[in-house]
């Protein structure tokens, strides 16, 4: 089973992702903010994480930063998912290193099209 971290502060939008991603044969973990991930990523490898920037704790780009600095996540592939939608913000967020940013309001179902594009 595919395993996706889910990592927002917004609850109707956990709520959504999780339960359509479960419909979806992943196996759903939760975070509400960057520590919480990092705390995740710990104990779990997901193949795909679907992370905000604006989070409190620890934003979107320094989770990401210290994603791609796990040698055991190097397989993982990371999805933004923002209402930061500046096309500096985007840039940032690519070069960071995240394979996709998705730019809020967006479609849940070309999302869960998008993500398993990534991971095939």
């Amino acid at each position: 089973m595919k395993k996706i971290l889910i990592v927002d502060d917004e609850p109707n939008i956990v709520m959504s992702l999780e339960y359509t991603f479960k419909k979806n044969d992943f196996e759903v973990f939760i975070a509400r903010d960057g520590l919480e991930a990092l705390e995740i990523v710990k104990t779990q490898q997901p193949d795909i994480i679907i992370l905000d920037v604006m989070m409190p704790m620890v934003d979107g780009y320094a989770t990401l930063e210290q994603i791609k600095n796990n040698p055991k996540l190097s397989h993982c592939k990371v999805v933004f998912l923002s209402a930061k939608n500046k096309q500096q913000d985007i840039d940032k967020g690519l070069e960071l290193g995240a394979n996709l940013y998705v730019v809020k309001p967006f479609s849940i179902k070309k999302l869960v099209e998008q993500v398993n594009d990534l991971i095939q």
